[in-house]
């Protein structure tokens, strides 16, 4: 499985990479920021502790510029997010490099429930490695370790996959046409911007993923976790309750990229598709705009024929 994995390498037009191959974990919380921020600090604290020391070098200071992270920078961050008058509502994006897509980036954004401009908003915390990552250090300790993070954070929703790894959707940066080329080979491949779903999904669904984590309100809508099992009959299907009557789905052994140059969509795939269908976000209306048209369809490449 470990050679399953296309090496991705986005590019701008300058030259700089915009995004790579990779694993991301997501997690949607639908807490006020204050709330969340305790829980978010300590899910930050086991991240750092499993990657290589350093890599999270960079970040935006207030005035926008990328500033080196030094225990100077990690004293005013934990004050961002545990300390008035912030407590969680500064976003914090930490980066492996000032200038391009790394591999190793963590992304916080802290929205009110009630936002006068959002128009669903919901908090959500973001952590990728690179392929080499999993390879290394295989499936079964990257989905401990999700697990352990899901624990640790009051989530709605979330997921890990097969990812586009590009710190704040910067992979649009990069030649379109090759991205929605590996997009539509790779059903498997994930292209996350928690920048911009945080602020309109609510306590909606995305698409399904190789780990798929259910809360609630979203996990007593599909039924529960015996509606789960009925949909679920497959052999590489396993559930693991959580505290909190929450649930993290596991779809296959590894994260699968779905190369349909190769096989066909796996069907577990499509029956968590199936019962997640109501309850999937989707820009509403008819006149939206074509990323947002884009969007609402890769959200449902599950469901296609």
């Amino acid at each position: 499985m470990k050679d399953i994995f296309p090496v991705i390498q986005l590019r701008a037009r300058r030259g700089w990479l915009a995004g790579r191959d990779g694993i991301v974990i997501s997690f949607f919380i639908h807490r006020p920021p204050q709330d969340v921020a305790p829980a978010v600090w300590r899910a930050l604290q086991i991240y750092r502790r499993v990657i290589p020391a350093g890599t999270l070098g960079w970040y935006p200071s207030d005035d926008g510029d990328m500033t080196p992270l030094d225990d100077t920078g990690w004293t005013y961050l934990r004050e961002c997010l545990l300390e008035p008058p912030w407590n969680g509502l500064r976003p914090i994006e930490l980066l492996e490099s000032p200038s391009e897509a790394g591999s190793y980036h963590f992304e916080y954004y802290g929205r009110q429930l009630e936002h006068s401009i959002l128009e669903d908003p919901i908090s959500s915390v973001s952590f990728t490695f690179p392929t080499e990552y999993i390879k290394e250090h295989g499936a079964s300790h990257l989905r401990a370790l999700a697990l352990q993070l899901g624990n640790e954070l009051p989530f709605n929703f979330g997921y890990a996959s097969f990812a586009v790894v590009s710190p704040q959707g910067l992979f649009s940066s990069a030649d379109w046409n090759i991205t929605e080329a590996l997009l539509n080979r790779y059903p498997g491949l994930d292209a996350y911007n928690n920048r911009e779903l945080s602020a309109v999904i609510g306590t909606h669904a995305l698409a399904p993923a190789w780990l798929t984590f259910l809360g609630q309100p979203l996990l007593g809508q599909m039924g529960g976790i015996t509606a789960l099992r009925n949909a679920l009959p497959f052999p590489e299907v396993f559930l693991i309750p959580m505290d909190g009557d929450r649930v993290l789905v596991t779809l296959d052994e590894w994260p699968d990229p779905i190369d349909t140059q190769a096989k066909a969509i796996p069907p577990q795939y499509r029956a968590l598709a199936r019962l997640m269908e109501p309850f999937l976000f989707q820009y509403p209306g008819e006149a939206l705009l074509p990323f947002q048209q884009d969007t609402n369809q890769w959200l449902r490449r599950f469901l296609h024929p």
